[in-house]
């Protein structure tokens, strides 16, 4: 009996520790920024939206998780390219990152050259759309991954919250 209590309390216990991650509709962009900003959902709309395809979202040994279909999404640099960065010179821009933050608090980091200045960057979406389903209707909403990952769980993000730049000093 002292067992069935003990477990019964235990997993009341954890049913009350989950917390229901919620749904993002909006995400900030500043940190090392002239100005911060706020991308909403109606701000996105101004964005080409691209046919991604589909894909194969594995964990970090490679394996198979789930398949994702006809996605199509905004490349993250075309957002990007409306900010400023604060660097006294273009220079610096090797040494800014982008911390892109999960309202879970599931981070994922990208650099400034592998957005802007290699292939990566041409393959960087948020996803605007998933089998058939658009981003608003989703409970994972504003979603983003990196297309040409080998292991596409690794930066497949759900419920984008902000975008912190930052510059390795």
């Amino acid at each position: 009996m002292k067992n069935l209590l003990f477990l019964l309390a235990f997993c009341t216990t954890i049913t009350f520790a989950q917390e229901t991650v919620k749904q993002t509709s909006q995400f900030s962009i500043s940190g090392q920024v002239k100005k911060a900003s706020v991308i909403t959902m109606d701000s996105l709309k101004q964005y080409s939206i691209q046919t991604i395809g589909d894909i194969k979202v594995t964990d970090h040994t490679g394996a198979f998780k789930h398949e994702d279909d006809k996605l199509k999404g905004i490349l993250v640099k075309d957002i990007l390219s409306h900010t400023a960065f604060d660097v006294s010179s273009p220079k610096l821009l090797s040494t800014v990152y982008f911390q892109f933050t999960g309202a879970d608090g599931y981070k994922v980091v990208y650099s400034w050259n592998e957005l802007f200045n290699t292939e990566v960057g041409n393959h960087v979406y948020i996803i605007m759309e998933k089998n058939g389903i658009k981003a608003a209707d989703m409970k994972e909403s504003l979603q983003m991954t990196s297309m040409m990952d080998f292991k596409t769980g690794r930066r497949y993000l759900h419920n984008l919250d902000k975008v912190i730049v930052s510059a390795v000093k």
